[in-house]
């Protein structure tokens, strides 16, 4: 199987590794890729945005299909112009993929759907926000109704600071804020593939969104993740899929805007039950990092039947007993003004631990071809062990042997679970 996997993060190295690593993959191009995908792939500088420059090289390469990790290429349209060639493509078209580029959109579908979410207000003026705030109450939680790389969320007791990320949100052009009701409880995350009818829940993992240990700190895009979740539900999985995942893609069918691809259901198991937080169209980073290092069923398999609709005949994905833990690595500043260019060392060392492998984010190579860090979250070191409390402490020691100057990391990942 040719296979062209579009992105250039921990995420789409952590795809790119569970794709390599599959027999059925006879070749596999990554647009832009990174230096560590390039141990896997063959990298090929292209815009992978642009359904044109994709849907060409997609053709080039004869591929079988194509793999979209970030939400970019989704909501520009990329995966429509991959079917119209009639290429197999992993991901929505541009209109599905709304579920993640308007948090209104997504609270409608879920009204029709009969899925629980928090209470929401739709806001485009200062007015509005100021109501919505008087409604709601602190903790206030504020998102940009488009996409933001997972920074477009505040939630704070502060109201001037709720009412200043607001303002901000709705000074874009066709600028919208979403007030919603807090949720209490943990948050879990979920990814179904779906191909328009069909749901496949992968396992649930938990990401840490805030910066510093605590959950302190301003949101980040994730600074770490692990699965299983020991502590949750037994049941929760079939739950999620009969209340959330499966109403939504029928939704959406019924609509005429078949959901084919990857729903990442965002959820809160709070005091009055399970409620959806939010919605993505894509594998979610850092939790894919850990998950896929738990798959042990073909990924490409999978996707290549979410793609072609035929999920339904394939089985349910399998998966290894024992615990992964993801922790990422940022640069000095993330996720305000990053300083990029630090030199990064003493990967191979940690990639000596048992269990553990490195995968690069903001990476790229100087003029000396040293490994620098060009991005705000830099690594994913991932482990594996018997147990979370294991594989924790593998994914630490082999994070001590990492060096960049000036760098962020959380030291209570998985903490206590």
């Amino acid at each position: 199987m040719k296979i062209l996997l579009l992105g250039s993060g921990a995420r789409e190295h952590a795809l790119a590794r569970a794709l390599a690593a599959d027999p059925q993959t006879t070749e596999l191009i990554a647009v832009p890729g990174n230096p560590g995908i390039a141990a896997v792939a063959t990298n090929i500088k292209a815009d992978p945005t642009s359904p044109t420059e994709v849907t060409q090289l997609a053709v080039e390469m004869q591929a079988d299909l194509v793999v979209v990790g970030p939400e970019a290429p989704l909501v520009a349209g990329v995966a429509d112009a991959l079917r119209e060639a009639g290429i197999p493509v992993f991901g929505p078209g541009a209109e599905a993929a709304r579920l993640e580029g308007s948090k209104a959109f997504a609270k409608e579908v879920m009204q029709a759907a009969g899925v629980p979410t928090a209470e929401a207000a739709v806001c485009t003026t200062q007015a509005e926000l100021e109501a919505a705030f008087d409604r709601f109450g602190a903790p206030y939680v504020v998102k940009d109704d488009g996409l933001a790389a997972g920074k477009g969320v505040v939630v704070t007791e502060d109201r001037a600071a709720a009412l200043a990320h607001g303002l901000a949100c709705l000074a874009k052009e066709g600028g919208r804020v979403v007030v919603e009701d807090y949720l209490d409880g943990p948050e879990v995350s979920l990814f179904c593939v779906c191909d328009g009818a069909t749901v496949r829940p992968l396992a649930p993992a938990q990401d840490f969104k805030r910066l510093a240990d605590g959950d302190a700190g301003p949101n980040t895009g994730g600074m770490g993740s692990y699965t299983p979740l020991t502590w949750a539900p037994a049941d929760l999985t079939e739950q999620v899929v009969a209340e959330v995942a499966q109403p939504v893609v029928d939704e959406m069918a019924r609509r005429g805007t078949a959901f084919s691809g990857l729903l990442y259901c965002g959820l809160a198991l709070t005091s009055r039950g399970l409620r959806v937080v939010e919605f993505n169209v894509r594998f979610g980073d850092p939790e894919t990092q850990a998950v896929l290092a738990r798959l042990t069923s073909s990924l490409p398999q999978l996707l290549l039947a979410s793609a072609t609709g035929t999920l339904h005949e394939v089985p349910a994905p399998t998966w290894s007993e024992q615990a992964a833990v993801d922790v990422v690595l940022a640069a000095p500043g993330y996720p305000g003004t990053v300083t990029t260019g630090g030199r990064i060392t003493g990967i191979e060392e940690a990639e000596a631990q048992p269990g553990v492998h490195v995968l690069h984010a903001g990476t790229g190579l100087d003029d000396d071809g040293e490994l620098v860090a060009t991005g705000g979250r830099v690594l994913s070191v991932v482990a594996l062990g018997d147990t979370v409390e294991h594989a924790r402490a593998r994914a630490y020691e082999a994070l001590s042997h990492i060096h960049l100057d000036g760098a962020q990391y959380r030291t209570d990942i998985a903490l206590g679970r």
